[in-house]
C-alpha cells in the first residue's frame, strides 16, 4: 500500500456535474487508474461526494452507508423524474398548509418504510436502467424497496412559494426525490424536489470536503487516511509476530465477542490499515482484503 496513493478525497459537487465527470478528474489529477465513487450524486445535486484512490477503492463495500442531506421540496406539480429537473407532468392547487400539516405528514416517512424509486433512476428494469426506458417512452411499475429513514426534520416552510425545507438522514438506497414526491401525495397536492445538497456520505462531511477546483492548484490536496472511514468497525491490530502469517492470508484469532461474518479492520503493528476481515463461527479472523500480500 506504501507504493502508491491510498486513500480517499472528498469532493464538494458542484452543481451540473456527474459523479462519473469527477471520477475522470480526480483520476487525471493523481495519475492514477484506480479511482471510485462512493454514493452516486444527480448532476444537480450538490455536496459530498466521495472519492477512493488506488487499494483504498477495494474498501467502498466496508463503508457506512448512511447519509445526510438538506433538500428543498416544491409542493403543487408532479414532474417525470420527481425532481425540477423533468417535464412538469401535472400541477395542483396547494392547500393552505401550517407547520403542524406538515409535521403530521412527516410523521409516517420516518423509520422503516417501502419506498418507490424514481422513475428516472438508475435500478434495473428488465436488464436496462429505468432512466433509459423512460426516455424510450416506457411507463414503469418499478418495486417498492425497504429504506429506513432516521431523521426527518422540516427547517422551513415558505407558503407563499409553497416550498420547505428538509434535512434528512437515511439509510443507503433512499431517494430523497421519492420522498418529495410522496409528502406531495401525502399532501394532497404533488411534490417534486427543488434543491438538494448532501453533507454526509460514507462517514465523510463537508468539514472534509474540497471543491473541484483544488485539483487545479498545487500541491494536489492530500488524501485522508483509510482508516478515517472506517471508525464504525471493530478493530484488531496484529502484533509483530503475526504480520507475516496475515500477509499470507492465513486466520489469526480474534479475541472480539463479535458474531460470525462481522466485517473487522486489521491493523498492522504500526498502527496503520493492513486489511480487511470477517469473523468466523470458530472464532478465527478469515482475510478478506490483505495489503501487501505475500505468497
Amino acid at each position: 500500500m506504501a507504493d502508491q496513493p491510498c486513500g480517499f478525497l472528498v469532493l464538494d459537487k458542484a452543481a451540473g456535474l456527474t459523479s462519473h465527470a469527477c471520477v475522470a478528474r480526480v483520476r487525471r489529477a493523481y495519475k492514477l487508474k484506480r479511482v471510485g465513487h462512493g454514493g452516486t450524486l444527480d448532476p444537480a445535486v450538490t455536496g459530498v461526494l466521495p472519492i477512493a484512490l488506488g487499494p483504498a477503492t477495494r474498501l467502498l463495500p466496508y463503508l457506512e452507508g448512511d447519509k445526510t442531506y438538506r433538500g428543498v421540496v416544491q409542493l403543487g406539480l408532479r414532474t417525470v423524474s420527481d425532481d425540477l429537473e423533468g417535464e412538469v407532468l401535472a400541477s395542483f392547487a396547494v392547500p393552505a398548509l401550517e407547520a403542524a400539516d406538515l409535521e403530521a405528514a412527516l410523521a409516517s416517512f420516518r423509520g422503516p418504510i417501502q419506498q418507490v424509486p424514481p422513475q428516472v433512476s438508475a435500478v434495473h428494469v428488465k436488464g436496462q436502467r429505468a432512466y433509459a426506458l423512460v426516455r424510450q417512452g416506457e411507463q414503469l411499475e418499478l418495486a417498492p424497496r425497504a429504506v429506513t429513514i432516521q431523521r426527518l426534520e422540516l427547517l422551513g416552510w415558505d407558503g407563499a412559494t409553497a416550498r420547505l425545507e428538509l434535512l434528512v438522514r437515511c439509510s443507503a438506497g433512499t431517494y430523497i426525490r421519492s420522498l418529495a414526491r410522496d409528502l406531495g401525495e401525502a399532501l394532497g397536492c404533488g411534490g417534486a424536489l427543488a434543491q438538494l445538497r448532501r453533507s454526509e456520505a460514507l462517514g465523510f462531511g463537508l468539514e472534509q470536503a474540497v471543491p473541484l477546483e483544488a485539483l487545479d492548484q498545487a500541491p494536489l490536496p492530500p488524501l485522508l487516511n483509510p482508516l478515517a472511514a472506517l471508525g464504525h468497525l471493530p478493530q484488531r491490530q496484529l502484533l509483530d509476530a503475526e504480520l507475516e502469517g496475515w500477509r499470507c492470508g492465513r486466520a489469526l484469532d480474534h479475541g472480539l465477542s463479535l458474531e460470525a461474518g462481522e466485517p473487522v479492520a486489521v491493523l498492522g503493528p504500526d498502527g496503520n490499515l493492513a486489511g480487511m476481515a470477517r469473523t468466523s463461527e470458530g472464532g478465527l479472523l478469515q482475510p478478506k482484503l490483505v495489503f501487501n500480500a505475500t505468497g
